[in-house]
């Protein structure tokens, strides 16, 4: 296993360092990393829909997509990010956090800070959020990433995203402050961010029997390079383009929120594109593909998601609630 810690603060960088350790090696890995102030938004997010774009762009805000699905979040030198890449089974395909989490309450508690794991992907102290986190599949291989808010400017956080009223119906800003709480605020003995890193390296490191970080070689560095340039800092990639579309529709699942932005041209889906925070195990696109030239009715598009695996392409949600969101 590979233990990094990554001295670079360019989440487009970064997030490519994570691309070329799941997909083009075959290392488990567990990596610790920063990234300067930047909104980064899950795989299947809208960024125009996700980011306050006049906050973004006057603070000079970087916006950065991952790999992975789930909603969006504000990174700054005040928080810190964790990886865990490691090698599966085909059976293995299940979206557990508890499992990849484990190591990190552990740390956690040492430090004497009551966290614990909660809704779909959090980890909370006394009720409120520290740590959100997400996972993508790759072949035989898994990405477990998270937050964790050490001393985060809350209020930054706050402007640089959007807020899904869905989600906070009253008072919405005020809602989002009162839910999250840095980690720096629960601990006995004062530490900065960097010591906080330090330690949990250091814990997991001993938890795995090991002792020494692992570098980056050039040649895998030429690579990330290589990915930052072509994909991870483009606009293409990070916000990318939706149909023309007539229609929009969107549901709150027990997996996330769905929307489903579509063109249609003669009674048919011309175009189609999901957005949200929703987790998956297979790239949505392929279920926009399968569904082009369907027939806009609910019975010609329930018959099209019969015959598909719907729960790999969104985790807790039913096949009625996606016909909705398709359906309106």
């Amino acid at each position: 296993m590979r233990f990094i810690w990554l001295p670079t603060q360019n989440p487009h960088h970064n997030l490519a360092v994570e691309a070329y350790l799941l997909q083009e090696t075959e290392d488990e890995v567990f990596m610790l990393w920063q990234n300067d102030n930047s909104v980064i938004i899950g795989r299947h997010q809208n960024a125009l829909a996700e980011i306050n774009r006049e906050y973004v762009e006057q603070n000079h805000v970087v916006v950065a997509r991952r790999l992975t699905g789930g909603g969006a979040v504000f990174h700054d030198l005040g928080n810190l990010n964790f990886s865990f890449i490691q090698n599966i089974s085909s059976g293995e395909r299940e979206i557990d956090f508890v499992k990849y989490l484990q190591p990190i309450v552990e740390a956690l508690h040492a430090l004497g800070v009551n966290a614990e794991f909660s809704g779909r992907n959090d980890l909370l102290v006394d009720g409120k959020k520290i740590s959100g986190n997400a996972m993508a599949f790759y072949g035989n291989r898994v990405l477990e990433h998270g937050t964790l808010l050490f001393s985060t400017v809350q209020n930054n956080l706050v402007q640089a995203l959007k807020v899904d009223p869905d989600k906070f119906k009253d008072k919405a800003v005020k809602s989002v402050r009162s839910r999250v709480t840095n980690i720096s605020e629960h601990l006995s003995k004062p530490m900065t961010v960097l010591e906080f890193k330090d330690f949990l390296m250091d814990f997991v490191l001993k938890q795995n029997n090991m002792s020494a970080l692992d570098v980056l070689m050039p040649e895998e560095e030429s690579r990330i390079a290589e990915l930052e340039r072509t994909q991870f800092s483009t606009w293409d990639w990070n916000y990318g383009q939706s149909p023309k579309y007539v229609l929009e529709h969107k549901v709150r699942t027990a997996g996330g929120t769905v929307q489903a932005i579509l063109d249609i041209k003669g009674g048919r889906i011309a175009a189609l594109r999901f957005y949200g925070d929703f987790f998956s195990r297979r790239d949505p696109q392929e279920l926009e593909q399968t569904l082009v030239g369907t027939q806009y009715t609910r019975e010609a598009v329930e018959e099209v998601l019969g015959q598909v695996p719907l729960e790999e392409f969104f985790s807790n949600t039913t096949k009625s609630e996606i016909v909705d969101v398709i359906c309106g």
